[in-house]
């Protein structure tokens, strides 16, 4: 059986969810299995609303910010770069594979980038499969 991934993606309002609505209304074919969610700033993205992502089924969950330097709230997303390290080592420990995060820079004009980041991602979540966070997490309550 393929799996067939959810992804949850935590997008920057002033540039990544602006470039993926680009590859959208530029109608750039991508894989639909990203649910995007819009965040003020990247350097908003709580670890907790990754890790719960991965409770409540996604299989893999990806963070777009503004490129380093060109962040709407100056610093955002080099607070974002520092968690997502930290996010890394915290996820492994949990047993849950490092490959299933990933965080990119996609500015608002990228919505190509955004398309090709989107289809690469499927296939690696996809080639990894589900993610057993969720069926683990009910085990233990």
């Amino acid at each position: 059986m393929e799996c067939n991934p959810k992804i949850v993606a935590f997008l920057c309002k002033w540039c990544s969810y602006t470039g993926a609505d680009l590859a959208g209304t530029s109608r750039m074919e991508y894989r639909p299995n990203v649910h995007p969610i819009r965040v003020m700033c990247s350097g908003r993205i709580e670890p907790t609303f990754v890790l719960r992502a991965c409770r409540q089924g996604a299989d893999g969950v990806l963070i777009c910010g503004c490129h380093p330097g060109d962040c709407h709230y100056q610093e955002g997303n080099y607070r974002c770069l520092r968690r997502f390290h930290l996010l890394q080592k915290h996820i492994r420990q949990m047993g849950i594979a490092p490959e299933r995060l990933k965080l990119e820079w996609i500015s608002a004009s990228e919505g190509k980038q955004y398309a090709e980041l989107v289809n690469s991602f499927t296939q690696t979540i996809r080639e990894l499969g589900h993610c057993r966070v969720k069926e683990t997490m009910e085990l233990l309550t």
